[in-house]
């Protein structure tokens, strides 16, 4: 008979629930359209509406890149720092 590995849960570390914040933020931003559907205050001419979403396209790129790099450094974390 051949030992089958078992199967671990998954972790839940604080690395990782950050990592899920950074990727769950701009859902809910976006989702909460009572918050930002309405046109003052303007920017340089451009009603709250459209610049709040233009802010969270750049907003959303950075969480995501941030929770990248985070997830890179965990699973390097994991194998023991061998993989760079």
């Amino acid at each position: 008979m051949s030992e089958v590995p078992e199967a671990r849960p998954p972790v839940v570390t604080p690395v990782r629930v950050i990592i899920g914040l950074c990727l769950f933020a701009p859902f809910v931003a976006m989702l909460w359209v009572g918050s930002y559907a309405k046109t003052d205050p303007t920017f340089i001419g451009i009603p709250f509406f459209y610049w709040y979403q233009m802010a969270w396209v750049l907003i959303s790129t950075a969480l995501t890149m941030i929770a990248y790099k985070l997830w890179q450094r965990d699973q390097r974390a994991r194998q023991g720092g061998a993989a760079k």
